[in-house]
């Protein structure tokens, strides 16, 4: 069996925003993610989760899509013990690679999903149930007969705006200009969402850079950050 496949998970509806290739998985990742995925990944499920259930308290939930190797998630999530984390791969070595933190760290306020993101947003998250969307370098899909697999789009951004509360905000950042100017079209595009700045948003300084930003930095990639709020209240929930 494929090491980064979920056996018995339907595949998601649609077009999808990656491709699985047959990435390495170190066996600290693998045994990471045999020894504590019991305690810290949640099974995708067909229906609504109670989060709250999950974490045991009723703290502010903030999604993660595609946190990769997942250093910067482990950071923010230790920084801020007030909030729940729950981060949505497809990768394998990712999930264990943040498993592997998450045990060095002691965290608590972290759970994992290991499935499509347009999947679990349709059937686990309620709407209204989630105070923030990080999403950080998603694939750009460069080449224009991709970009249907671009996963900063409408409907996908009307589905994201419906699971926020009142307040909540969703936060991306991609070193893929044109990207960025893409998403940001979409995101002003979709009902219920603002933008406080007009365009692209000044850095949140609490955001951890990545080896991957690094990288792209060292090519002389710009990178751009947007950050849009459900605007039914003209406040975010506080990350500046």
């Amino acid at each position: 069996m494929d090491a980064n496949k979920t056996p018995g998970i339907p595949p998601a509806r649609g077009i999808k925003s990656y491709v699985l290739r047959g990435g390495r998985v170190t066996a600290a990742q693998l045994r990471s993610y045999r020894n504590l995925a019991p305690e810290y990944l949640v099974p995708f499920a067909p229906e609504k989760t109670d989060f709250k259930k999950i974490f045991g308290n009723d703290r502010p939930l903030v999604v993660e899509i595609g946190f990769g190797m997942g250093a910067a998630t482990a950071q923010i999530a230790a920084e801020n013990p007030d909030r729940n984390y729950l981060g949505i791969e497809v990768f394998r070595a990712g999930i264990g690679r943040l498993l592997l933190e998450i045990e060095k760290r002691g965290l608590k306020n972290i759970r994992l999903v290991e499935h499509d993101a347009a999947g679990v947003l349709d059937c686990m998250i309620a709407p209204a149930s989630v105070s923030a969307f990080h999403i950080f370098f998603p694939d750009p899909w460069p080449k224009k007969r991709h970009h249907k697999r671009r996963l900063i789009k409408r409907p996908f951004t009307d589905s994201l705006a419906q699971k926020l509360l009142p307040g909540g905000y969703i936060y991306m950042v991609t070193d893929w200009e044109e990207y960025g100017e893409w998403a940001l079209g979409e995101l002003s595009q979709t009902p219920g969402l603002s933008n406080p700045y007009g365009g692209f948003a000044p850095p949140r300084q609490w955001r951890p850079k990545t080896k991957f930003e690094e990288k792209g930095l060292a090519k002389n990639h710009i990178v751009r950050e947007l950050f849009f709020i459900h605007h039914k209240l003209g406040e975010h929930n506080g990350f500046e």
